[in-house]
């Protein structure tokens, strides 16, 4: 008889069970570029592992990844770029965060929040409310003063979204899964 595990003896070694998945929003690279920007510059450097992003979902079961990934290939193969109007700033207490509009986007992810409602977390069950957070974690009176700052000079703009993301969520850090482009015409 080998001295070797088996995979059903326990200390075993097994296969690593699957990640959660997050959903983002794509922007043109002009709104990336400002977002990503801002949020280098405010948000806690220890503490900003992934890029700016707007979040549709938080947390999509990792062994669901097949069937996800096959659902935003097919909506998005036949959704078009929109615009997504960039109303405002949000205090979040310990942070700022960017308000988005976007009706289009809205009623992709209602449609998704449909096709995967038994798989949803209570967080990604909620309305949608879109926001790119370029602060967070950070003292309240700096958080406080990042939005005076940002509200002063604030004027509304309008961006592109051109797609979805999907990330595997690694305890902290996200590995990107893959890019699905806005396939039909324009808005």
């Amino acid at each position: 008889m080998s001295n070797n595990a088996s995979p059903t003896r326990p200390g075993a070694a097994r296969s690593p069970q699957p990640v959660p998945l997050i959903l983002t929003l794509a922007l043109d690279e002009a709104a990336q570029a400002r977002f990503e920007a801002l949020r280098r510059a405010h948000f806690p450097p220890a503490r900003n592992r992934v890029p700016a992003h707007a979040t549709l979902f938080h947390r999509l079961p990792g062994e669901q990844a097949e069937a996800v990934e096959a659902t935003l290939a097919a909506l998005c193969r036949d959704a078009a770029p929109c615009p997504v109007e960039v109303e405002g700033l949000r205090f979040l207490g310990g942070g700022v965060a960017f308000v988005l509009r976007s009706p289009p986007l809205a009623a992709l992810r209602d449609r998704l929040r449909a096709a995967w409602l038994p798989w949803l977390t209570p967080q990604d069950r909620q309305p949608w409310r879109p926001h790119v957070t370029v602060q967070n974690k950070a003292a309240p009176e700096a958080a406080r003063r990042l939005h005076g700052e940002l509200s002063r000079g604030f004027a509304p703009f309008v961006a592109t979204a051109t797609g979805l993301r999907l990330w595997r969520y690694l305890s902290g850090p996200w590995e990107a899964a893959r890019g699905f482009p806005f396939g039909a015409d324009p808005c």
